[in-house]
């Protein structure tokens, strides 16, 4: 099993350019399925989730080319059979599969989809995703670890209140209704920019489909394919991740090939703890920043302060002054690289969903081990800042959503090894 071994206490200085989205990319390759003409996506993360949703739609039988040193990805049709069906050995490892549900329901009336897998963070259960199908008409069984739906008259459009907000539900809802019969409208919706770059993916196949105020997102169900160009958005938590390591260690860090309105509510936040930032058109600088102050944050949807940079953050309030506090509302188990940020020497306190993060605290290189995507990234930070040598194993879930995280950070001047 591969590990990575970090050396502490370097300096970073240098320029990193930002990769596509994961979590743009998903919900896209998914929706990709209502084609029936070529769909080409420019700027796709190299990541496992990315291949792994690519073989999904290769065994549904799509057509898919990877030009790798592009980072383009071109989806056709192979032949007129489709399997409609997501078996549990592809998407074991990814949350992300059930988005197929959907497009699958709507485009081919039937689907049998494996019940998700991903990381262990919470229940995260897809009953907003069925809730959402069942009112536009799909019928739904469980069983044996799959979800068997179909729709032998086609999907028809309908009001859907979610009763919490939830991305993959609102994604999944969206693709459906794209080719329901009628009007569809959803509210208390989900508005990430990933959401936005998905609506703008299915406006181009023609679906008609518009973002009101209050959250609330109404859909007509009229589509028409077409040959597709998208090229995906930035990925804002890659590049909040790298904003937090330049915070801890960096000089200067300039990063590239982003939006920085994206992500204001993370700028103010880093710009409330004391972090030197500068904002430009498609840029953003950090300089060094040594009189880190304490904060109080609070995890919200979109466009609070992400669940997806609660960990990361957290090594940042260990150099703070004082007492830091973070209230996980979006997930229920989100604390567990706690214990390995402990076992470096954090001061940290938790109950029930907060977190109060003592500091500054030293922290000491140990051997460490990922529990899931964010808290494997939030080790890392925490081994750059770390005396000595860091240890992190189970390094398999950094993979699933960081392209070229050593070789970015080697670049700036981190002492990162893979073994």
């Amino acid at each position: 099993m591969q590990k990575l071994l970090i050396k502490g206490k370097k300096v970073l200085s240098g320029t990193i350019s930002i990769s596509g989205s994961k979590n743009a990319t998903l919900p896209i390759l998914a929706a990709s399925i209502l084609n029936d003409k070529k769909t080409t996506l420019k700027n796709i993360p190299l990541v496992k989730d990315v291949f792994t949703m690519i073989e999904l739609l290769s065994f549904i039988g799509l057509k898919t080319k990877l030009h790798k040193g592009k980072n383009i990805l071109e989806i056709s049709k192979k032949n007129k059979k489709i399997i409609t069906v997501a078996p549990y050995r592809i998407v074991k490892t990814m949350r992300a599969g059930v988005l197929v549900l959907g497009p699958l329901i709507a485009k081919y009336k039937k689907a049998k989809v494996s019940l998700p897998g991903g990381c262990a963070i919470g229940t995260r259960p897809v009953d907003l995703h069925l809730f959402a199908l069942k009112k536009l008409g799909a019928k739904i069984l469980i069983k044996e670890g799959y979800i068997y739906a179909s729709a032998k008259d086609g999907l028809v459009g309908c009001k859907i209140k979610f009763p919490s907000i939830s991305v993959g539900a609102t994604e999944n809802a969206i693709i459906a209704a794209s080719q329901a019969k009628g009007k569809t409208i959803l509210y208390n919706c989900a508005l990430e920019p990933e959401i936005e770059n998905l609506i703008v993916f299915l406006k181009k196949m023609g679906c008609k489909i518009s973002i009101k105020k209050g959250r609330k997102i109404i859909i007509n169900g009229t589509f028409k394919t077409s040959q597709v160009s998208q090229k995906i958005m930035f990925d804002r938590i890659e590049l909040g991740t790298y904003l937090i390591a330049a915070a801890l260690m960096g000089k200067k860090i300039s990063f590239s090939n982003v939006i920085p309105k994206i992500i204001n509510t993370e700028i103010k936040v880093l710009k409330s703890m004391g972090v030197k930032i500068k904002s430009q058109n498609k840029k953003i600088i950090v300089y060094k920043s040594l009189d880190i102050k304490s904060a109080k944050i609070k995890t919200k949807p979109y466009p609070g302060f992400p669940t997806d940079l609660q960990a990361q953050i957290m090594v940042l309030m260990s150099k703070a002054k004082g007492y830091s506090s973070i209230e996980e509302n979006i997930f229920e188990n989100r604390f567990m690289h706690v214990p390995e940020l402990k076992r470096m020497g954090a001061k940290i306190s938790t109950k029930n969903n907060i977190a109060q993060i003592l500091g500054p605290t030293k922290l000491s290189g140990a051997e460490v081990m990922a529990t899931d995507l964010r808290a494997s990234v939030c080790l890392v930070l925490a081994g750059l800042i770390a005396d000595n040598r860091t240890v992190i194993n189970r390094i398999y879930h950094l993979d699933r959503g960081y392209e070229n995280l050593e070789k970015k950070l080697k670049t700036c001047g981190a002492k990162i090894t893979r073994i």
